[in-house]
């Protein structure tokens, strides 16, 4: 791992770290905001998962994320959204290839060579996170935003006991019956629908549900609201039963405006549950 850069920030460090990936056989890049409390000893962690062409930076530089995380004593970790080089497959189009992981593992050529973003952050990052820096591991939570959302939501819901809470901004909810999956699910999995389904928030909410707390905000002028679907989620936890919070917020489009505005509910949403006792 090298050391890219390292700031203070709110009375923390924001740094900016590069590694080789063994998931996805390339150099993979992400930032580390540590507050000061982790001078002292391990700190909560929370993942947060951007979306469509963001690289580590979009969400550490725009998204007002340190300030509150440095009052609740939790890290963030700012992954990029796919492999990277001059040797990874893309794509001309925003939504496919570089830039556009859709945090699953590829299994369809030329994706597969690198594209396993499922395997990157639920186990190779955070093997290396966990040994190199002061962080708890049993005190995770896990964020994103549209795309990224769709990985916290489904990242979370295959891996029950990691996470004590799961929100999301605007997230891509029903990838399966969207053009933001199908396209993507096609490409990189293959054409077996129902394998897709796997990778879908609104199917695992129906087959498996969250155990964990969950905070969903989308903007009711968000521009890709028919793309996200957050209708079908909803109904999905209804039928579930499931304990969440799901909120569409009058005014709001589906930039870093709308989610800076909102990050101090979600740190807060997420401290009540990395700090509390859970039983």
């Amino acid at each position: 791992m090298q050391t890219i850069s390292e700031n203070t920030c709110f009375g923390g460090v924001q740094g900016v770290y590069n590694h080789r990936s063994e998931s996805c056989a390339c150099d993979m890049t992400f930032g580390l905001f540590l507050p000061e409390e982790a001078q002292n000893g391990p700190v909560p962690v929370l993942w947060y998962l951007s979306g469509l062409t963001c690289t580590h930076e979009n969400a550490m530089t725009k998204a007002g994320a340190q300030g509150w995380a440095s009052e609740a004593g939790i890290a963030l970790i700012f992954p990029d959204t796919s492999p990277r080089g001059d040797d990874v497959a893309n794509d001309a189009a925003f939504d496919l290839g570089q830039g556009a992981g859709f945090y699953i593992n590829s299994t369809q050529k030329p994706w597969s060579d690198h594209f396993q973003m499922y395997d990157y952050i639920a186990s190779e990052l955070p093997d290396l996170v966990f040994t190199e820096f002061s962080l708890d591991r049993d005190r995770q939570g896990i964020t994103g935003h549209s795309m990224g959302g769709h990985g916290a939501l489904t990242i979370a819901m295959k891996n029950p006991d990691r996470y004590r809470s799961i929100s999301a901004f605007s997230p891509i909810c029903n990838p399966v019956a969207s053009d933001w999956g199908k396209k993507q699910f096609e490409a990189y999995l293959g054409n077996d629908s129902e394998e897709w389904k796997s990778h879908d928030a609104t199917h695992l909410m129906a087959s498996h549900g969250i155990s964990s707390p969950l905070l969903i905000d989308t903007g009711t002028d968000d521009q890709f609201l028919d793309l996200l679907m957050p209708e079908s989620l909803g109904e999905a936890v209804l039928r579930k039963r499931q304990e969440a919070v799901i909120r569409m917020q009058p005014g709001y489009d589906h930039s870093y405006f709308f989610v800076s505005t909102f990050m101090e509910d979600h740190i807060d949403f997420h401290a009540d549950a990395l700090y509390g006792d859970r039983e």
